[in-house]
């Protein structure tokens, strides 16, 4: 059973649409982390704000989840 060489690549980009934004996600998180972490240090009052802060970054995995998703739409 032959599979068609365009059937890869969709695959191929759908992956590193998905992969590359968690990459990228996960680089922008350690630094918001880092630095919440260092304010909660100094004032504890500040989790709620560093908690916000440290999940929004996730708004790229989900945004390259709906590319990866629109991508293996296209090959159908």
């Amino acid at each position: 059973m032959a599979v068609d060489f365009g059937v890869g690549l969709v695959a191929l980009g759908a992956g590193l649409a998905i992969g590359l934004s968690a990459i990228a996600a996960a680089m922008a998180e350690k630094s918001i982390g880092v630095a919440a972490i260092g304010a909660m240090a100094e004032k504890e009052e500040l989790f709620g704000k560093g908690l916000i802060l440290t999940v929004i970054p996730e708004t790229l995995v989900i945004f390259g989840l709906v590319i990866a998703i629109m991508i293996i739409g296209m090959a159908g």
